[in-house]
This record gives C-alpha cells, sequence and structure tokens, in this order.
C-alpha cells in the first residue's frame, strides 16, 4: 500500500520530535563572614530555569538558585545565615530525535525532575569557605511539526451518527425506573 492508491494521507502536526534527561551533581562554595564552628542547616531555594534548543541534539537551559546556610561560628556561640545566588548552564543531550522533521520552528519544553537539592555541606579548610554539593534532574521535550501517515478508510465505516456512541439503555438502567411514578403521581 502506497500513497498512489490514495489509501494513506498525510498529515502534518506538531509532534515530540525530541527527548532528552540530564542529573547533574555540583559542587559550590560559598565564602561565610566569619569562620564557621559547625553546620547547622543548608537550603536551596528560588529555583527559575530557562531552556532553549542550542543545536540539532542539545537543549540548553540556563537557571539560577539561592543556597542559604544556617552556621555557627566564635566556638558556636554565636550564629548567622548567608546566602549566595548560584547561576548555572545544563546541555541536556537529546537521546530520542526525529530527523523528519518539517522545519527548524521548535518548541522546548523543560521539565524538573529533581529541584536542586542541598546533598552535603561541610566547612572547606580554606578559611570562611563552606563547600555546598547540590543535585538537579531535568527532563527536555522538543515539540515541532512533522508529517503522519493515516490509512483512509475506503468504505467510510467511519459517521457521523450518535447511535454509534453506544447510548442505549442498559439492563442496570431498565431496573432503576418506577412503574407506578406516574400512578402515584396522579393520585396526588
Amino acid at each position: 500500500m502506497s500513497f498512489l492508491d490514495h489509501e494513506y494521507r498525510e498529515i502534518i502536526t506538531k509532534a515530540v520530535c525530541g527527548k532528552g534527561k540530564k542529573f547533574t551533581q555540583a559542587t559550590h562554595h560559598v565564602a561565610a563572614s566569619h569562620r564557621p564552628s559547625s553546620i547547622l542547616g543548608c537550603w536551596v531555594i528560588n529555583h527559575l530555569y530557562n531552556a532553549k534548543k542550542k543545536s540539532e541534539d542539545t537543549v540548553e537551559i540556563h537557571g539560577s538558585y539561592d543556597i542559604n546556610i544556617w552556621y555557627s561560628y566564635n566556638d558556636n556561640t554565636k550564629t548567622d545565615v548567608v546566602t549566595e545566588r548560584v547561576t548555572y548552564t545544563d546541555y541536556v543531550p537529546l537521546s530520542v530525535k526525529d530527523d523528519k522533521s518539517i522545519n527548524d520552528d521548535y518548541d522546548v519544553i523543560a521539565k524538573v525532575v529533581q529541584q536542586p537539592n542541598c546533598l552535603e555541606c561541610e566547612i572547606s579548610g580554606h578559611g570562611n569557605k563552606i563547600a555546598v554539593d547540590v543535585e538537579r534532574e531535568f527532563v527536555v521535550q522538543i515539540i515541532g511539526e512533522t508529517k503522519v501517515a493515516v490509512r483512509v478508510d475506503p468504505k467510510g465505516y467511519m459517521s457521523d451518527d450518535d447511535d454509534d456512541w453506544g447510548f442505549d439503555i442498559t439492563d442496570d438502567e431498565l431496573n432503576d425506573v418506577k412503574p407506578d411514578f406516574v400512578n402515584s403521581k396522579d393520585k396526588d
């Protein structure tokens, strides 16, 4: 069967033309105002990002987040919080690609699988520095125009008739009908 015998039609539609996934771990060194004695807590918040198609097989994600570290100093007699804004660029390779897309006008969808999260936070051996290990993970999809071939039903079994939808009354619905309904109402 071919396109020449008119049993198939080409439809141009938007579809997922590429997919990718990337897990990243990064270590950031944050400078504290005082020499830390111990780490009391670490949070990663305010994550922002955007994505764009970089090449035929890569999506580029630019993002940022805040690292907040609560620490003690002066032999654990005082505490402070240090905040640092971190920026990053992740390159997500497309593991699945459709090379038959029609044009280069793509939509890029990036979703966070794992929000940036602190894995470990420890005092570095160099002065007031604190080392923070952060993980994050993204999945991306490239949406583009592509052609889809569909088979045409030559006998026209598809119709717009509502009878094809199966709206017949079922036995359960018939059992719920009260035969006295009309008579009992007239007596009132």
